[in-house]
C-alpha cells in the first residue's frame, strides 16, 4: 500500500491548481465580457455607425444626381428626387420638365464612378451632415465620350430615418481655395 499522506497532498496540489485555474477563467471571462459590454454600449460606436451611414447615402446620392441617361430621363429623375431633400429638392422638382427637354434633345448618356468620399461634419443631433466626394463622370454623345474628375460637396439631412441630400455643389479646386 501506499503513503495515504503523500497521496492526500497530492490530492490537495491538483485540487489547488484546478481551483487556481477555475479562478483565472472566471475572472477572464468576467473582464471579456465587461470589456465587450462597453465597447457595445461605447458612443463612439454608435457615432461611427451614423458617419459610416450618412458617408455611403451621400456618396449614393451624389453619384446618382451625376448619372443620367436620355432614354431613360424618367427613371433618372426619379432617383434624383428620392436621393434628396428640402431646397434642393423643391429645384429638382420645379425644373424637371425643361431639364427633361434638354437631356433627351441632347441625347447624352451620364455616368458617375464614385472615386472617393468623407465625411467632413457630423452632428447627428441635428440630424446633418457634410461630405466631399470625389467622382469620375463620363458624358456619351453622340460625339464620343469625355470623363472629368469631380468633387462635390454635399449637405445631409436625416429624415424619415434616411440621409438624403439636401444641397450639392462643387468643391473648390486649387488656387480657389487660398482666394
Amino acid at each position: 500500500m501506499k503513503n495515504p499522506a503523500r497521496a492526500l497532498t497530492g490530492l490537495r496540489a491538483i485540487s489547488a491548481a484546478a481551483l487556481a485555474l477555475a479562478l483565472a477563467a472566471a475572472g477572464t471571462a468576467a473582464w471579456a465580457g465587461t470589456d465587450w459590454y462597453r465597447a457595445a454600449h461605447d458612443d463612439s460606436a454608435a457615432y461611427a455607425v451614423q458617419r459610416d451611414q450618412a458617408l455611403t447615402a451621400g456618396e449614393q446620392a451624389v453619384q446618382n444626381l451625376n448619372t443620367l441617361d436620355h432614354t431613360n430621363v424618367d427613371g433618372g429623375l426619379d432617383l434624383w428626387e428620392s436621393s434628396t431633400t428640402g431646397d434642393l429638392h423643391k429645384q429638382l422638382v420645379d425644373g424637371r420638365a425643361a431639364f427633361s427637354r434638354q437631356v433627351k434633345a441632347a441625347g447624352t448618356v451620364t455616368t458617375a464612378r464614385v472615386l472617393s468620399g468623407a465625411v467632413t461634419e457630423l452632428d447627428e443631433r441635428a440630424g446633418r451632415a457634410r461630405v466631399l466626394v470625389a467622382l469620375r463622370i463620363t458624358v456619351r454623345a453622340s460625339k464620343g465620350s469625355t470623363d472629368k474628375d469631380s468633387r462635390m460637396l454635399g449637405e445631409l439631412t436625416r429624415t424619415g430615418g434616411r440621409w438624403k441630400l439636401s444641397d450639392l455643389g462643387q468643391a473648390p479646386v486649387g488656387s480657389a481655395l487660398s482666394d
